[in-house]
């Protein structure tokens, strides 16, 4: 099947489900230039070769996606993505490892905040931050505390402030982003601090940001409790984290 550019970006999840049985074949102005495919997994079933977390298969025609070409996408289809700098990211569906590791630690902030003004979300809930007024990035947070949540709800039932803390599971296809560019994205746009889970090694990573800077990290592992810097009392046991 051939179709230009213009058709795949208006139509991103049909055709993103039509490629698990042809090829697509994507034109810019009548020229050839890319590929939509599919591979095989172990169990020969065939799945799109974009499900992959990677910034270049999501970016239109070879270059950065504008933010309502992001709207578009995310309005026309039922998968969940994030906006990074001007980057479209397809969310995976989550492994047992990481809901073990969200539920736990779900269940340790849930307690530790009730009867405060912060509240824990989890994932799917958008979250719009902006290092300039005109820079806008959507993330999905795979768990957060928000302590403006009244005050920063908008006339649709959107939240539109910055959460204090924030928690990324890593998988191998998000590491490098959650490592890298979600790190200093939170930093530089008021997020206060940053928990790393990683299942492979069993290990979380706590980092405090101030200033749009780090001014304190600790990794815990084996049988310690992460501590948060923030919120003092606030903590998760290792072991219960990675029970899987």
């Amino acid at each position: 099947m051939i179709v230009n550019s213009t058709e795949l970006q208006n139509n991103f999840g049909k055709y993103l489900m039509l490629a698990a049985q042809e090829d697509i074949i994507v034109t810019r102005n009548g020229t050839e230039i890319a590929k939509l495919t599919a591979v095989k997994d172990t169990l020969n079933k065939v799945q799109p070769e974009v499900v992959h977390e990677k910034a270049p298969e999501y970016s239109f025609d070879g270059k950065k996606s504008t933010y309502e070409e992001f709207l578009t996408l995310q309005q026309e289809s039922d998968d969940r993505y994030e906006y990074i700098d001007g980057e479209i990211y397809l969310l995976a569906s989550p492994r047992t490892a990481h809901q073990m590791a969200i539920t736990e630690l779900f269940g340790n902030f849930y307690i530790f905040f009730q009867g405060t003004n912060c509240t824990p979300m989890v994932a799917p809930y958008d979250i719009e931050l902006r290092r300039t007024p005109e820079s806008i990035n959507i993330v999905q947070p795979d768990l957060m505390v928000i302590c403006d949540l009244e005050e920063n709800l908008n006339e649709n039932d959107y939240y539109k402030g910055v959460p204090s803390l924030v928690v990324e599971v890593l998988s191998k296809s998000t590491r490098s982003k959650d490592l890298i560019k979600k790190l200093d994205l939170y930093m530089s746009t008021g997020v206060s601090e940053y928990w790393i889970v990683n299942p492979d090694n069993k290990e979380v990573t706590v980092y405090q940001f101030e200033d749009q800077n780090i001014s304190n990290s600790a990794t815990y592992k084996n049988n310690e409790a992460a501590q948060s810097f923030m919120f003092k009392g606030l903590n998760a046991k290792i072991s219960r984290i990675f029970r899987v």
